[in-house]
């Protein structure tokens, strides 16, 4: 008679499921680790002891060190960037899947020498369990300490050059693209953009976005004007390209600030949106819906950038492996077109 076969060690994933909590939230709770509910805990001894489940002492000691904190880096020195729209929705996503994860959100400035020396001391130090890092620019010092980093990091949005190992970003080539075929659908044939930064990826990859549309058109593409993402830089563009090439009849703004500082210098110059000349914006926010006339643009999912970005986060620190993503955009058509 064939011997029984062995019972399989109950795993922390099954702790985790039977609890109905995250493995991460398992592990911290089995660990007395900071930021886990009494209920979830709770949940979690009633399976341990369900399960007859026995931590590996390795993996325990591992454990033990993980602090419940994630770190969301934004590289700016303002503090005011945080009341703006965009990072705005991105810390909203953030906040909840951490949440979810129970771990504890830690927002940090560092563009200044002094915001990245807290950042490095923040990771040689292990004082987070992983960190997310967004609005990156070329060759930011951020980015070598991620490199260097001994706790994990994704980032919100790719930095410029090589792919990182961990990312989420949005479709900002086929979103631009989109937007200037778009316009080039509608007969406009001298159609212009003005960039965001273009020391950025996002600025860069919106810029090729737009030469593909046009070069796949048989158009010429015109020179890019950058801006800095904010609606002043876009109006200053705006009047620049006004003057360089008086006959235009479109633009695509590399997002919606730029794109409503565009709308206002055109009103001012007497131009007619759109009759005389057609605007798409990017990202969607509050901001297109206002503007006069409103704003055409191309939505992308921010809310999810940074959700799915400490999604991604949490995994890592539970020990797994997940693969970078790239969310899909879509164009909404408003009076601006």
């Amino acid at each position: 008679m064939a011997a029984a076969a062995p019972r399989r060690r109950p795993t922390l994933d099954a702790v985790a499921e039977l609890a109905g909590v995250s493995r991460s939230v398992a592990s911290r709770a089995l660990n007395d680790a900071p930021h886990v509910s009494r209920a979830k805990r709770e949940a979690v001894e009633r399976a341990v002891r369900q399960l007859g489940y026995v931590p590996h002492p390795t993996a325990r000691a591992l454990a033990t060190r993980q602090t419940g904190a994630a770190a969301l880096v934004v590289a700016g020195e303002d503090p005011s960037i945080f009341a703006d729209p965009f990072f705005a929705q991105v810390i909203v996503g953030a906040s909840d899947a951490l949440d979810e994860a129970e771990l504890h959100l830690m927002l940090c400035l560092a563009a200044s020498d002094r915001g990245r020396k807290r950042v490095a001391e923040l990771l040689r130090s292990k004082g987070v369990d992983g960190v997310i890092l967004t609005a990156l620019r070329e060759d930011d010092p951020l980015l070598r300490l991620a490199e260097e980093s001994e706790v994990p990091v994704v980032f919100g949005g790719r930095p410029v050059g090589p792919a990182p190992r961990w990312y989420v970003d949005v479709d900002n080539v086929g979103g631009a693209r989109e937007a200037t075929e778009h316009l080039i659908g509608l007969g406009r044939t001298r159609v212009a953009v003005i960039c965001g930064r273009l020391d950025t990826e996002a600025g860069r990859a919106r810029h090729r976005g737009y030469r593909d549309a046009m070069l796949a058109a048989g158009l010429t593409p015109l020179p890019p004007v950058e801006g800095d993402f904010t609606e002043v830089s876009g109006a200053a563009a705006m009047a620049a390209l006004l003057a360089e090439h008086p006959r235009l009849d479109g633009v695509f703004a590399g997002n919606d600030n730029m794109g409503a500082g565009a709308l206002r210098t055109l009103r001012e110059a007497g131009r007619r949106v759109p009759s005389d000349v057609a605007v798409v914006g990017f990202d969607d926010l509050a901001v297109a819906r206002i503007t006069d006339p409103p704003l055409t643009t191309v939505h992308q999912p921010i809310e999810a950038l940074g959700r799915e970005a400490a999604r991604m986060l949490a995994a890592l620190v539970d020990g797994q492996d997940p693969t970078p993503l790239i969310l899909p955009t879509r164009l909404v058509v408003r009076a601006s077109t």
